[in-house]
Formats: C-alpha cells, sequence, structure tokens
C-alpha cells in the first residue's frame, strides 16, 4: 500500500442493537487490509458496545466503510480524519 494515497482515521462506532453485530463485523473483515488497530468495550449496564477502530485507507474506503456502517440498523458511528496524503 502506497502510504501517500492514504489517510490515518479513527471510526467510532456505538452498537445498540445486537443483532447488527453480524453485518458489521463483515465489513470490518471486508476492509481488514486497512485496519491498523480495533478495540471494542461491551458497556453491560447500557446494553451497548463501544467500538474503535484505526485505519490507514483511501479517503473512499473510509467513506464507503463508514456509510456502510453508518446504514446498519441501530448503529452509529463518526469518523476524524489525519490531513495526511490529501
Amino acid at each position: 500500500m502506497d502510504t501517500t494515497e492514504t489517510r490515518v482515521a479513527v471510526m467510532s462506532i456505538i452498537v445498540e442493537q445486537p443483532e447488527s453485530v453480524p453485518a458489521l463485523n463483515e465489513y470490518l473483515h471486508e476492509y481488514g487490509e486497512y485496519i491498523i488497530g480495533r478495540m471494542g468495550i461491551p458497556y453491560r449496564e447500557r446494553g451497548i458496545s463501544i467500538i474503535s477502530i484505526a485505519l490507514d485507507a483511501p479517503q473512499e474506503k473510509i467513506s464507503a466503510l463508514s456509510g456502510k456502517i453508518g446504514r446498519l440498523s441501530g448503529v452509529g458511528v463518526k469518523t476524524v480524519c489525519s490531513s495526511f496524503g490529501q
């Protein structure tokens, strides 16, 4: 991967509907080559999961993954990108 054409990003995901987790995991697997690291925290008291994903990917891949995740029922996502690679 040519890092001059990629950006570093952090994707924050909150899952409120557990039935969306299989689809979410499928998307993350699909974009796995761009994932630097992943941390998941189950917040049992609230019945949600909080997931943080670090990525190094072309902007269009970051946007595509965020869009797919954002369309899942009961899942919220926000992404912050570095200015590198612009």
